[in-house]
């Protein structure tokens, strides 16, 4: 089980794009998970980079373009600064539940969640009973990339960040983002995604990313049976504002390279049309 935790936390991160949803309309973009950022009186072109987050290793890539840009950058910009080891502690910190499952939840929830348990990823309640709800999603988005070994963009960008001993930054804290978790959704709403997880629909996801079409990602992930119109405003539309009000003094006089997840690009709120409507210029890398 401790292996099994430290999995979960590495994860963790996954909850904040791939549970983002809640189906628009939306403007259509080209196929590219690079886009260029410039105009608007930046000395510099930044970049924007889409992530999934974690995939299975056999599945992971990064192409040349990405690592062209990645190499011409200045700083890394991730959702959360995950190279500070306050932030992996905090982390680790809040993957433990306040109190335990048994005491959160009723008896109904109890059941259902360890029938879910049992069935979708063979643990048992007791196994999870100490975690957060938003582990035991971490540890289930897990098991749905039926693969023993991922790998994830985020960690693998701040090696990269590391061996160039270029800035590593985050849009926000750790504690922030799980807060948002905990505004977005019930205890049953949790329970009701839990149920909907499964390998076909992560496999779906992830040939979409593969072949870079985040009109696709955007829509697989906007499906309203996932979420709410209050969750995806908490989850998508608010922090993609944030995060574009926050850039111009990320990018103001160095170029930086911005890996989010993928979900956030897409939709006439995603962070692609808040930057062209904040006046920047923002076009795909095709090659």
């Amino acid at each position: 089980m401790k292996n099994l935790f430290k999995s979960a936390v590495a994860a963790f991160t996954i909850l904040m794009s791939l549970s983002s949803q809640a189906q628009t309309k939306t403007t259509s973009l080209e196929n590219s998970l690079l886009w260029e950022i410039s105009g608007k009186g930046l000395s510099k072109t930044s970049y924007l980079y889409g992530t999934i987050h974690m995939i299975c290793a056999d599945d992971y890539f990064l192409s040349d373009k990405v690592k062209k840009a990645f190499e011409s950058s200045d700083k890394l910009v991730l959702e959360v600064n995950l190279s500070d080891p306050a932030e992996l502690a905090v982390m680790q910190q809040m993957a433990m539940g306040k109190e335990t499952l048994d005491k959160t939840l009723t008896t109904d929830q109890l059941f259902k969640l360890e029938a879910i348990l049992k069935e979708k990823v063979g643990l048992s309640l007791q196994q999870v009973n100490s975690y957060s709800l938003s582990t035991v999603m971490s540890l289930m988005s897990m098991k749905t990339f039926n693969c023993a070994d991922l790998k994830f963009y985020e960690m693998d960008f701040i090696a990269k960040a590391k061996e160039r001993g270029i800035e590593v930054a985050g849009f926000e804290s750790v504690k922030a983002q799980l807060g948002i978790i905990e505004k977005a959704y019930t205890n049953d709403e949790m329970l009701s995604m839990f149920e909907n997880m499964n390998i076909a629909e992560t496999s779906k996801l992830v040939s979409q990313y593969k072949k870079e079409n985040i009109q696709d990602v955007y829509t697989n992930l906007t499906d309203v049976k996932n979420m709410n119109l209050i969750a995806k405003n908490e989850m998508l539309d608010k922090r993609n504002a944030n995060w574009v009000q926050n850039l111009p003094q990320l990018v103001k006089d160095q170029s930086a390279f911005i890996a989010v997840g993928a979900a956030h690009l897409g939709g006439d709120l995603g962070v692609i049309n808040l930057l062209r409507k904040a006046g920047y210029t923002v076009k795909p890398i095709m090659k």
